[in-house]
């Protein structure tokens, strides 16, 4: 364990090399901050720090970096994440409650998400799996036709056409929705199947092969494998921070096109609070030389899906998480809202 004094020389470097994008020195350091000790002393917790893999010199400086394990640690002991200001909060409320739709709460999450942290930002569509049926809509298009209409609590809207074999008349219909909403209505997704499985049997002989139908076409709806959705926005951003990846860009940006790498980032939603993986931590190569920082979001106090950024390992990590905390919150409310 590092001593609370060289605790102290860490986070001066990191907050230092943020900021100014210098390797930071022990001259430096003392001039910047009040650490109490000698510029000598300094430069001993330094040498300390660099034995141990907390800080690094690069080749063409004479002073020293933080390291993944550096900032790892700067991390793990933060004393709090940077709080929105009132101001800043009041935007980030006002933006997001003029969204129409899901669709639009998540693409003005991820322009809201790129502009406060000028990272590239990534938000989840909330997945259906997680997510509980707020109602289900039958209507009818012509005499053997219908369209299923399912909604669920995070407002996410999903569209079929289901073909009957025969003509399925207004009353059977309304029947079938009353049952149908009676049944599923505020339930979660993974309970609908045993819900429904002997509601057939509710029905006149001649029509149960639609409602069967009907059935078949809603839980292969529930169960659907495209359902794992993104948007990412703020890619320009990168270019800010050129000199921040080692070799190129490249890497980076090809490791963002793809879609299951950027689920595997983000995690798990289920996950609580504020995760932060810096650097080598990252699974995939290409975002060796970056940090996620991701939360998950949902109405109700459940996440049902994670949102977050991807920066260099250089960032502002009080600023960002608190960034990251505070738009997830009011995700989560305008979903609870809608």
């Amino acid at each position: 364990m590092l001593s609370e004094r060289r605790l102290q020389v860490l986070r001066a470097i990191v907050q230092d090399y943020v900021g100014t994008e210098e390797p930071v020195g022990s001259k430096a350091l003392t001039e910047r901050h009040s650490l109490g000790v000698s510029p000598a002393t300094v430069r001993n917790d330094m040498a300390a720090l660099e034995d141990e893999g907390y800080i690094a010199q690069p080749h063409t400086s004479a002073g020293r970096i933080p390291t993944d394990k550096g900032y790892r640690l700067f991390v793990d002991k933060l004393a709090g994440v940077k709080p929105m200001t009132g101001p800043e909060r009041r935007a980030i409320q006002n933006f997001l409650e003029g969204a129409v739709d899901l669709d639009d709460v998540v693409a003005r999450t991820v322009r809201l998400l790129a502009q406060l942290t000028r990272q590239v930002a990534v938000v989840q569509y909330p997945s259906l799996t997680r997510s509980t049926v707020r109602h289900v809509e039958l209507l009818s298009l012509a005499p053997a036709r219908l369209m299923l209409v399912l909604i669920t609590d995070t407002g996410r809207v999903e569209q079929r056409v289901v073909d009957c074999a025969a003509p399925f008349g207004d009353a059977s219909l309304a029947d079938l929705r009353a049952r149908l909403n009676s049944r599923v209505a505020n339930r979660r997704f993974a309970d609908v199947p045993s819900l429904v499985e002997d509601l057939p049997e509710a029905f006149e002989h001649e029509d149960r092969g639609t409602v069967s139908t009907v059935l078949s076409t809603l839980l292969e709806t529930l169960v659907e494998e495209n359902e794992e959705r993104l948007m990412i926005g703020g890619t320009a951003n990168l270019t800010r921070f050129g000199h921040d990846f080692p070799l190129t860009i490249r890497p980076v940006l090809e490791a963002l096109e793809e879609q299951v790498v950027l689920l595997k980032l983000l995690g798990e939603a289920q996950d609580p609070g504020v995760t932060v993986r810096i650097g080598h931590e990252n699974a995939h190569a290409g975002l060796n030389s970056t940090s996620v920082v991701s939360v998950g979001y949902g109405s109700g106090g459940e996440a049902v899906a994670k949102l977050g950024v991807v920066g260099p390992t250089r960032m502002d990590y009080p600023g960002t998480m608190g960034a990251v905390r505070a738009v997830a919150r009011y995700v989560g409310q305008i979903l609870a809202e809608s």
